[in-house]
C-alpha cells in the first residue's frame, strides 16, 4: 500500500502477498475500495488521489506538486492527467510525448511539464524556485522537462533563483525586477541574519508565509530581527501572504513611495 496516498494497484496487493480472495473480502469489510479496475483505496485515502485515479488518470500538474511539498500558488482546482488517447478538456498534458500513465500520482518533472502548460508565467517561475529550493528536482532536469516547450515558455526559466526561500518571496522579487528595481536576495546583515530582499542599501524587504511566521516563536523572532536593523540603520518592509497575493498595487505603491525619497540609499548604517 502506499503509505502517502492511500492508493494501490492490483499487482501491489498481490505483492504484499493478498490473494484476490483476501482483496475482495477487504473491499466487502469497507478495509478497500474498488476506484475503477485494478485499482483499490483505503478509507483515508487522499480523496485528491483517488479522485484522479478514478477518473483514468494520475494526480499531476499543481496538484501532484503541491502532494510533493512544492510551494505552489492558490489554486481551488484539481488537476490530474490521462493517457493523450483519452485527453479531455479538464485534463491536464505537458509539451511533447507524454509518459505512461501507471502511478496515482506524477512525478515531480511530469508534473512541472503540465504545470508548463497550466500556469502563468510568474506562478510558473515560483514553482520552479521552490522546487529547486526544496531539491526536488535541480534547473538542468527542470530544463530537460522543458526541452520541447515553445522558447519562450524555456526562457522562463533563466529567471529562477534557488536562494528563494518562499513563493511570495519570487513573487516580489519578479514584481520588483520587471520595474528595473535593483535589489540582492537572502543577504546576510551581521547582527541581524539573512533577510529575504534587500532594495538598495539599505530597505529590507521580509515576505512573511503563512507557515513559517505565525508561531509565537518565529513571531518573536521576527521582531526581535527587525528591531536589530532597525537600530543598524535599516528600513524594514514586512509582506504578508495578503499582501503579495491580494493587496501587491498598495504594498507596491508604499514601497515606491520610500524609494522615490532615496530612503532605501545609504545614509546612517551602521556596522
Amino acid at each position: 500500500m502506499n503509505g502517502r496516498t492511500g492508493v494501490v494497484r492490483t499487482a501491489e496487493l498481490r505483492a504484499n502477498g493478498l490473494t484476490d480472495w483476501q482483496i475482495r473480502k477487504a473491499v466487502a469489510n469497507g478495509e478497500l475500495a474498488a476506484i475503477r479496475q485494478g485499482w483499490y483505496a483505503v478509507p483515508a485515502a487522499d480523496r485528491s488521489v483517488v479522485d484522479a485515479v478514478r477518473r483514468g488518470g494520475v494526480l499531476s500538474c499543481v496538484s501532484a506538486l503541491k502532494w510533493h511539498g512544492a510551494w505552489v500558488p492558490p489554486d481551488s482546482r484539481q488537476h490530474w492527467r490521462v493517457p493523450r488517447y483519452r485527453l479531455d478538456s479538464k485534463s491536464c498534458h505537458g509539451y511533447g510525448a507524454s509518459p505512461p500513465v501507471d502511478g496515482a500520482v506524477d512525478s515531480v518533472l511530469a508534473a512541472f511539464g503540465c504545470a508548463a502548460r497550466c500556469l502563468p508565467d510568474e506562478s510558473l517561475v515560483v514553482v520552479a524556485d521552490s522546487i529547486i529550493n526544496k531539491k526536488l528536482a535541480e534547473l538542468a532536469d527542470l530544463r530537460g522537462e522543458l526541452s520541447v516547450a515553445p522558447v519562450r515558455v524555456r526562457e522562463l526559466l533563466g529567471r529562477c533563483d534557488r536562494r528563494a526561500e518562499s513563493g511570495t518571496e519570487t513573487m516580489a522579487r519578479l514584481r520588483f525586477q520587471s520595474r528595473r528595481i535593483h535589489l540582492q536576495i537572502q543577504v546576510y546583515i551581521p547582527g541581524v541574519g539573512r533577510v529575504d530582499l534587500l532594495i538598495g542599501d539599505r530597505l529590507i524587504i521580509e515576505c512573511d508565509s503563512v507557515e513559517h511566521h505565525t508561531s509565537r516563536a518565529n513571531y518573536a523572532d521576527d521582531r526581535r530581527r527587525d528591531r536589530r536593523a532597525v537600530a543598524k540603520g535599516y528600513l524594514v518592509v514586512r509582506l504578508t501572504y495578503e499582501d503579495v497575493l491580494f493587496g501587491w498595487e498598495d504594498a507596491m505603491a508604499d514601497i515606491l513611495a520610500i524609494i522615490h525619497r532615496g530612503d532605501h540609499l545609504a545614509s546612517s548604517l551602521k556596522t
